[in-house]
């Protein structure tokens, strides 16, 4: 066994003096197909779901489309309120499935008249969704919102529509 990990070890060691990664360090890229550490996870989160930003409204959801296309899971959608002209819009790649939690890169956008001085906010890079407890949903835990001195909650529910 000693044999065994030491053997691991130099293998590891000779691969980063090279400049080579082996496939267990290798990260995922937007191109690169998603890494699935739980497939449960992974199956609840394929498909269509209720969608919301609270701002906008939590009795009439959006919806937003979980894709898995060679192995690369997209995922894009949108809340709209046509009467107050109050939207949010995601777009992006999942780079990563793991229990209870999902890494998104990409754009979130959104507009609500009574912040940001009623202009658009955008949010762009990675951001991690999780599920906390028994709640039916995905939280962006990145809440702060960047254009505004508030608190934005930004879900994806599990079930399906």
């Amino acid at each position: 066994m000693t044999t065994l990990l030491l053997g691991l070890f130099l293998a590891k060691l000779a691969a980063a003096s090279t400049g080579a990664l082996l496939a267990e360090d290798a990260q995922p890229s937007e191109k690169a197909g998603t890494k699935i550490s739980d497939p449960a996870e992974l199956k609840m989160l394929l498909g269509t779901h209720p969608f919301a930003l609270q701002w906008i409204s939590w009795s009439k959801f959006g919806r937003v489309v979980v894709r898995q296309d060679n192995g690369r899971i997209t995922l894009s959608g949108a809340q709209e309120d046509r009467k107050n002209e109050n939207y949010i819009r995601i777009d992006g790649v999942i780079s990563e499935v793991a229990k209870g939690q999902f890494r998104f890169q990409g754009t979130i956008v959104y507009r609500v008249t009574h912040l940001n001085q009623g202009r658009e906010c955008k949010r762009k890079g990675t951001m991690l969704f999780r599920r906390r407890g028994k709640r039916k949903y995905w939280r962006c835990m990145q809440m702060d919102n960047p254009c505004d001195g508030v608190t934005d909650y930004i879900d994806v529910y599990t079930h399906k529509i």
